[in-house]
């Protein structure tokens, strides 16, 4: 089933005719610019548009904000608390040991 509708697909797109989805376009050949935009006259800069000012902001401050709260988070792993723990025991080891050492 699969392989019959398979080879009736590959039948149908590998002709030469357009379908709605594939046409030709209307440019006859590629003019070299960047998304097809015309370089500005020179001397004189390229207008921005109306998005651009705030995506750029908004990005930019995106980066800053995650920057800053992932660099401030705090250490919550497992591996920490472990370590912490096991120097809480080593010290009250210590001071049982020496607390013990001055009483005899």
């Amino acid at each position: 089933m699969f392989r019959s509708r398979l080879t009736t697909a590959i039948r149908h797109f590998s002709g030469s005719a357009t379908s709605r989805w594939t046409t030709p376009g209307h440019q006859v050949r590629p003019n070299g610019y960047f998304l097809n935009r015309t370089p500005p006259p020179p001397g004189q800069s390229r207008k921005w548009e109306d998005w651009e000012l705030p995506c750029y902001v908004t990005s930019f401050l995106t980066i800053v904000i995650l920057g800053v709260g992932l660099n401030a988070k705090p250490d919550l792993t497992l591996e920490t608390w472990a370590h912490q723990k096991a120097i809480e025991r080593l010290e009250a080891q210590r001071s049982s040991a020496s607390g013990s050492d001055g009483s005899e």
